[in-house]
Parts: C-alpha cells; structure tokens; sequence
C-alpha cells in the first residue's frame, strides 16, 4: 500500500522509445518516466509512449504532479485535489483517510454495476484514473487528458496470413510477462485461460504450474476441461475445491481487502487460487483475462447483433404494424407470439440502454429495493448517461466494435481487471494479462468485424487460429470460467446462510436499502431462484461486510 503524495511507479511499464527502454532497464521506471516527461510538450504525449501495465505519480520540483494509468487500468491510481495541490495514492481508502464523508451516487453506482466505474470512488472528493487517461497540475488547476482510446482500422487479409500474424503475437505476449520465476498460470479450462497455459509451456519448455479452482455443485464444476487442457500441455496441474466453509471464512477478508465496494463474485474463487499459489512459493500468475473481449467471445455480442436486426426492418413495417402490436399487449396474449413481442421491445431499446435490459435493480424495481431517502439523493439516470457517453466513444467503428471497445472500458477495466489484481494483491502474488500485450490490442483492432463474430458464431478467428494447438474439446465447450454457486449454497448451507443474512439485514439498517426487501429477498426470493437472486444477495452481502471494516458507523442521515 502506498502513503499520499509517494512518489510511485507501479507495474510494468514498457516504452517503444529504444532510448527510454534504455534507462528504464538501467535505473528503473521512475527514471524513465522523468526522462519521458522532460522531452515532451505534454504529459499526454509523454505517457503514450509507455505500453505494459502500470500507474505512475511523479511530483515535479515545481510541486506540481502527472498520474498515469495504462490503457486498461490494470493498475489502479487515485487522485484528490487538496488547497491546490494533487495528491495521490494507490488505493482511495489511503487518500480519504478515516469515516471519511462517502458519495451516495457511487453507492448508487455499485448497486447498479455491482462495482463503482472510476471516475468515481466511494468517497467524496476522491477520484479514480479511468483506464488509457493521465492527470496533471499546474498553476491553472488540475487537468485530466486521455492519452489512448480504441481505434478499430479494419484490414483486409487472408486468414491463414492473419492466424500466423496471431500465434507468433501470442508467443511474442507470453514471452514478455515472464521474469524469471516459476512459470505459472490461472486455468479455468476456457479458451483463453488454456491458450495462456499452452503457450507457457511452449516458450519456456518447461512444466508450468496451472492452478484451478472446482466446485461440488452441478452446473458450476468446469475442472474436467481444466484437466483436458493440463494433459494436453503437459502442465503441472493443482487442483483446489471451494466448500461453502471457506466462502464463510474468506468473504469478509476479501470484502475488506478492496479500497470501495466491490461486488463480483468470482473476486473470492481468483483469491482461493492465488492463495493457493502462492501456498507453493509462486510469485506470479498469467491469466486469460481480454480473450473475449478482444476477439467477440461474450455470448451477448451474438445475442444484441440478433436485436440489431430489427433496425433493418422497412420504417413503415416497424412503425405501422409491429410498434403499434407490441405496445396494444394483444401479441403477448398468444402464446406462439410471446417470444416475438419480448424481441421487439428489447430491439427497440436503442443501445447501450438495452445491456442493461435484466440489471437487476431494474427488474426487481429500484423503489422496492432501496429507500425514498436514499433514492432522493442520486441520480438514478446517471449510470446509463455514463454508458451512453461511453457508448459514444466509439462511434463509427461496426456494431460489434463498439460492443467491444465498451467492454474494454466496463467488463475489462472496471470489473474483471480489478477482480484479478485484488485477489491477487491480497494473496501477494504479482499477475500479467498476455492477452493485454499492446501488439494483440492492436492486432484486433485491425481484424475485420467478420473474423470475430461470424454470423452468430464468437471468436470465430481466435478458435480457428489455435484449432490443432487447442483440444477441440476446448475449443467447442461453451464459455464458464470460475463461476461461483453462492445462491445454491447459501440456501443450503446453515452458516453461509446466516452470514448472508446477517449482512443483507445489517445493510438495511443502515438506511440504504428498504429493511422489507432484505427479509422477502433472503426468505422468499432466494430459495425460489438460487442462481438468480443469489448475486443481488451477494452484493448487498459484500457492501456490509466493507462497511463493517472500512466504515462501521455509517447510517444514511447520520
């Protein structure tokens, strides 16, 4: 952890500049960082020199101070501007200090996105560095400039030029996150997490270690195809088993660990690993994280391309007939036609407003969840007003492009990303993200939109292209990952129960949420639907268990 106003330079900065590489190898990241940001006109222009993963803070000896985040904010910063000067810390926590004064719409925030999207933190006056974004201060304030943002140049190739292009930018990645210690990586058996642990075997003609995580829960237990992968590679694999005993002994350890709230649940199943890992002396892990989202993986890019369609339904057809039909509610009294008016009420839902067609506090309706006076003081249309304008990015780039480069913002640097380097962090093992390698970033950029969802099949380019390296039971399984069976658990397992319903309630005391929603949601809703309402009870239960270490006292109106 990091004291405020430290100078600091975090990860793994790497700079395409020979010259800046030179020093950096020699005397280290800060001094390469000085160097970078005496040549240039603006710090901008400085930072976009620097590729890898990494934040920086530097104080100039004019007193004034440039923060960086990479690209993906593998690395987190904060900043808060104090009498004018800039300050800032690794962790928001360390910059507010303690009982700190909290932003209620950044709670909004987290029980909208289940984590809080920088700029935003929890704390007043506390921000975060979004993702591919510097900050700076000088005698007219604190300035803050984006220095990287996607861009898509679709190139035309042939697949079989564009597949060795791939596989020698992979072993390239690989290659460049090794350091010298045992090789070793996170294995869930999906494409990804197999690709990173076969690799690693290649390059370094070695056994690496794999790791994955099971569960004794049906429809939650992936480890036969980590299995699969281990044998094919050749990995020296361990296996670990999660029981609900340890969810009860390790959500308050992780809940506590994360600088704000932060509600993903595969956070516990990434610590469990890592921890394990570390157990064996392992100091560092590579992970698939990126894969999907670099390369049209997530089922939802097939499923909103299937909505996209009715845009191209003829004006008067849409308007004349089916709006009309839809809206009367006749259709939704024929059985046959049911499915039909859901489809046409979500297309007509412009995006990125339709992602959020089954958030959760939409469908379980924010005034039954939270109470009126936590509701009279935020904004509940502000989270879709930073999507839109994250949305608008990207503008010009294909439909699926753009779902793409709006998950590299919320999927990769707001949630997976931090749900990897906090587990991480807190089992003290060191993480790298090959898939994040600045050439493959830029490689995707450039595949024709056709490459990565085909028709409605995802990553159609990323399985061809490994097809003979992958087991083709790899690469035909349908996407899991470390899926934790929570909901299922809590409503079996008498201990794990209470803790959730300790927290659930706990929370509604403390004014934010409607104490009638906690009981109907852990008594009645929960045992009706485990996996779905299971993650509502998850992230409630993981905001109380951040109050009650970070700020015990806390009660709306107080």
């Amino acid at each position: 952890m990091t004291t405020p106003d430290e100078l600091l330079s975090l990860g793994s900065p790497r700079f395409a500049d020979a010259a800046l590489q030179a020093v950096e190898t020699a005397e280290g990241a800060e001094a390469a960082w000085k160097v970078a940001l005496s040549r240039a006109p603006q710090p901008a222009a400085a930072i976009a020199l620097a590729q890898g993963h990494f934040a920086m803070g530097l104080r100039r000896e004019d007193g004034h101070a440039v923060l960086a985040v990479d690209r993906f904010a593998a690395q987190s910063l904060c900043y808060a501007e104090r009498d004018g000067r800039l300050v800032f810390a690794e962790r928001a926590d360390t910059l507010a200090g303690p009982d700190a004064p909290l932003d209620l719409q950044a709670l909004y925030d987290y029980l909208y996105f289940h984590a809080i999207p920088s700029p935003r933190t929890v704390f007043k006056g506390v921000r975060r560095l979004t993702a591919g974004h510097c900050a700076y201060s000088d005698a007219s304030g604190v300035h803050l400039q984006r220095y990287w943002a996607p861009h898509f140049e679709e190139t035309a190739t042939t697949f079989e030029a564009a597949r060795e292009r791939f596989r020698t930018l992979l072993r390239e990645a690989v290659k460049a996150q090794l350091d010298g210690s045992t090789p070793a990586c996170f294995l869930s058996g999906g494409t990804d997490s197999s690709t990173v642990a076969g690799l690693l075997a290649e390059v370094t003609g070695s056994k690496p270690v794999s790791y994955s995580i099971g569960f004794e829960a049906e429809g939650y237990d992936e480890m036969e195809y980590a299995r699969i992968a281990a044998r094919h590679f050749g990995t020296d694999h361990r296996e670990h088993y999660i029981t609900p005993a340890d969810l009860v002994r390790l959500i308050p350890r992780v809940a506590q660990h994360h600088d704000q709230p932060f509600g993903n649940s595969s956070a516990l199943p990434t610590y469990f690993c890592a921890l394990k890992a570390r157990e064996d002396g392992v100091t560092r892990l590579l992970a698939g994280d990126g894969g999907d989202e670099l390369f049209g993986g997530n089922t939802r890019y097939a499923k909103q391309r299937v909505f996209a369609h009715y845009d191209s339904v003829p004006a008067g057809l849409r308007n004349g007939l089916l709006n009309p039909l839809t809206d009367s509610g006749a259709i939704d009294k024929l059985p046959l036609l049911r499915k039909g008016a859901s489809y046409v009420r979500q297309a007509r839902v412009p995006m990125p407003d339709r992602l959020q067609t089954y958030n959760l506090l939409h469908r379980l309706g924010e005034t039954e969840v939270l109470t009126p006076a936590f509701l009279a003081q935020v904004n509940p249309e502000d989270p879709q007003a930073q999507q839109r304008a994250v949305w608008a990015e990207s503008e010009g780039a294909s439909f699926v492009n753009r779902m793409l480069a709006y998950d590299w913002r919320y999927t990769l640097a707001e949630n997976d990303l931090p749900k990897v380097r906090g587990g991480t962090q807190l089992a003290g093992v060191q993480v790298a993200y090959p898939f994040l390698h600045q050439a493959i970033v830029d490689f995707s950029a450039t595949l024709p939109t056709s490459f990565k969802l085909k028709g409605l099949k995802l990553r159609w380019f990323f399985k061809e292209a490994l097809r003979g390296f992958l087991p083709d039971a790899i690469i035909t399984k349908k996407k899991h990952g470390f899926g934790l069976p929570f909901g299922l658990w809590a409503t079996r397992d008498a201990a794990l129960k209470a803790l959730a319903r300790d927290s659930v309630q706990g929370l509604g005391a403390r004014g934010i949420v409607q104490q009638a929603f906690t009981h109907k949601l852990v008594d009645e809703l929960l045992p009706q639907h485990p996996g779905y309402y299971g993650e509502m009870v998850w992230i409630l239960m993981m905001l109380e268990q951040w109050f009650q270490h970070h700020q015990p006292n806390f009660k709306l109106g107080r």
